[in-house]
């Protein structure tokens, strides 16, 4: 919905829709949902049975320098996949996003 008196974009607030201009709507009220957070699922039950590939990279905690990796796609699709690692030796994650 945009605002007739100066084309911007309406928003929903308390209840109505309002523009940054000052005009407020009543009618055609949408309820401003609130979007999940979605949880990321970083433990896999591979990991505990050690089918996960393996890398040599140095946990920042322990400085081991052996890790199990997996991927997931925790942003859109046009992103690169999010990659996420966890040391052999105290479990510690981290994550790579490049």
């Amino acid at each position: 919905m945009f605002c007739p008196k100066c084309s911007n974009l309406l928003l929903p607030k308390g209840g109505v829709m309002k523009c940054s201009c000052g005009y407020t709507q009543k009618d055609g009220i949408l309820k401003d949902k609130k979007q999940k957070k979605e949880e990321i699922f970083i433990m896999d039950k591979s990991v505990e049975d050690g089918r996960l590939p393996k890398v040599k990279i140095e946990c920042e905690k322990c400085k081991n320098k052996e890790a199990y990796f997996w991927t997931l796609q925790t942003r859109s699709s046009d992103e690169p996949e999010t990659k996420f690692y966890r040391c052999t030796k105290c479990s510690q994650v981290w994550r790579d996003y490049h």
